[in-house]
């Protein structure tokens, strides 16, 4: 009777998500190898802030895509909410202090979320992606339209960041701004890890397995999906924010289906539903962009789906998942 009942407790919920919550070497060893471009990689730091950010916006959109099954393609909508608020703060209000401005970003992608989420909850499969396409489209022409405040084609002008803590200036050889990326993706990550660690994020991976069965178990599923929904825009909208930071730069193309379809692409090549596959996934995106873009400026995209191709035939959870597979280790 006893060792059932040890037995029953460590298969309860509460043990598997305390288990889940337990910090692996793995997982340590990652992050102490994000500190090696510092020392291996120095004339790769632009590049490696940009795999940082993109990290971010591609955690943002596991959260609603591999968790909740919300499946979008147009979350370039809060990445560019994100990027031209803090580009408009300091460009006509003239206020480039970064913390601030990157908070700020994310409170106006998650409003702009937390509106939207009431129309995403209302449908599924292929509407859903269609109106979270339709709301990516109509944020691009927006903001096209309204040259006066946003520079159109040509760009927002004038956008400046102050020093970080009125110490840390933006240098031109990149290191300011990966060790701010790469300390606001850590702080995502985190989040985004005690959700999915959660409750709520079990209760986001029933949804997603079967959301008509979830209000038999008492789950109020619209109400989990509008919460995560909120908070994937706040995210995706302080690595937008991030973005102009360190580029002192917001054009259009923030808010272009590219980039949003690009965010897919990363989360397929590393896996969905797992927060280390939306790194790797962009790890592999940007730093493949950067070599084949290289080789040939023209058809680096040729290289890119083929490598998409192979992923998704023979690896359909994507490469982290292929690389658990192999190790034996579930989800």
């Amino acid at each position: 009777m006893s060792r059932m009942t040890t037995l029953d407790r460590s298969t309860t919920p509460h043990a598997w998500l305390a288990r889940q919550s337990r910090w692996s070497w793995f997982e340590i060893v990652f992050w102490l190898a994000t500190l090696l471009p510092f020392f291996l990689f120095p004339t790769y730091m632009t590049l490696a802030s940009q795999v940082a950010i993109a990290a971010l916006f591609a955690i943002s959109v596991d959260l609603i895509l591999g968790y909740a099954g919300i499946v979008t393609l147009g979350h370039a909508l809060f990445f560019g909410l994100g990027a031209y608020t803090v580009g408009l703060l300091s460009a006509r209000l003239g206020w480039g202090e970064p913390i601030s401005g990157l908070l700020l970003a994310g409170a106006v992608a998650g409003f702009v979320g937390f509106v939207a989420s009431y129309l995403i909850v209302r449908v599924q499969h292929l509407a859903l992606i269609m109106v979270t396409l339709g709301l990516g489209f109509l944020a691009y022409e927006l903001a096209n339209a309204m040259t006066w405040l946003t520079g159109g084609t040509d760009g927002l002008r004038g956008v400046s960041m102050w020093q970080i803590f009125g110490t840390f200036r933006f240098d031109l050889w990149g290191y300011t701004a990966y060790t701010y990326s790469l300390i606001v993706l850590f702080v995502g990550f985190l989040v985004s890890r005690t959700i999915v660690n959660s409750s709520f994020g079990l209760a986001l991976r029933g949804i997603r397995e079967n959301v008509t069965r979830m209000p038999a178990i008492g789950s109020d599923h619209s109400w989990h999906l509008r919460k995560i929904y909120t908070i994937s825009a706040a995210l995706a909208g302080i690595a937008g924010g991030l973005l102009t930071q360190t580029t002192n730069t917001v054009g259009l193309d923030v808010l272009s289906f590219q980039r949003s379809a690009d965010v897919v692409v990363m989360l397929i090549l590393g896996g969905t539903g797992r927060l280390y596959g939306a790194i790797l996934g962009a790890i592999i995106f940007l730093v493949a962009r950067d070599q084949l873009a290289g080789v040939n400026p023209q058809y680096w995209y040729f290289w890119i789906g083929l490598l998409l191709m192979i992923v998704v035939l023979f690896m359909p959870k994507g490469i982290l998942g292929f690389l658990a597979k192999l190790t034996g280790r579930r989800d």
